[in-house]
């Protein structure tokens, strides 16, 4: 198997003191630079996605039911919108960006897209071109953008795990319910990236 690291969002404003927090986000950037420098040799290729908003719509809201509407956050060309620094040893394996949710709520890396030779392409094609079959899917947060990244990665043929101590979640109900969606789906869940 040809296999590929998808680091999911692992942004200032998803960690804390961001605007729209997750509680252990910090240590997972940390976890998964560590991650990297350990098990680098096991992966062909390393990807990031990031939320990269200018006018997303109704996804953001004054008065956000933290379901379908949020704060504002990760606002294209905004300091939130930066990746977490701590996850700067593993972006120096990274080879393409996939910003995603521009002008739409966008959750899975895979409405992501990044410029290949002046061309936009999808992470499932660029990941294709790679001959990737399997991919581990790590970041924040558990219960929205990684469950629906690995998702859609089952759902594009790849073998998927998720490497959940390298993920945080935003509340234990909802990350409990991804989990029990993603393992219907055919999503294998590691909680740590040898069990």
């Amino acid at each position: 198997m040809t296999r590929a690291l998808i680091i999911v969002d692992v942004q200032l404003d998803f960690c804390e003191a961001g605007s729209l927090a997750v509680e252990g986000g910090a240590a997972v950037a940390a976890g998964i630079t560590t991650y990297v420098a350990q098990h680098g040799e096991e992966y062909a290729a390393f990807v990031a996605t990031a939320d990269w908003h200018v006018d997303p719509g109704d996804h953001w809201s004054e008065e956000p039911d933290f379901v379908d509407t949020w704060p504002v956050h990760c606002e294209a060309g905004t300091v939130g919108a930066e990746f977490r620094p701590e996850l700067a040893g593993a972006l120096d394996h990274v080879q393409a960006v996939f910003r995603k949710g521009e002008y739409v709520a966008a959750y899975s890396g895979f409405e992501g897209s990044t410029e290949v030779e002046g061309e936009q392409v999808g992470l499932a094609d660029w990941l294709r071109e790679r001959d990737v079959t399997a991919v581990d899917v790590v970041g924040i947060a558990t219960d929205h953008c990684v469950r629906a990244t690995a998702l859609d990665a089952r759902a594009a043929g790849l073998d998927t795990t998720v490497l959940l101590g390298l993920t945080a979640g935003v509340a234990p109900e909802t990350t409990a319910a991804a989990l029990k969606q993603l393992r219907a789906a055919g999503v294998t869940i590691k909680k740590s990236a040898g069990t």
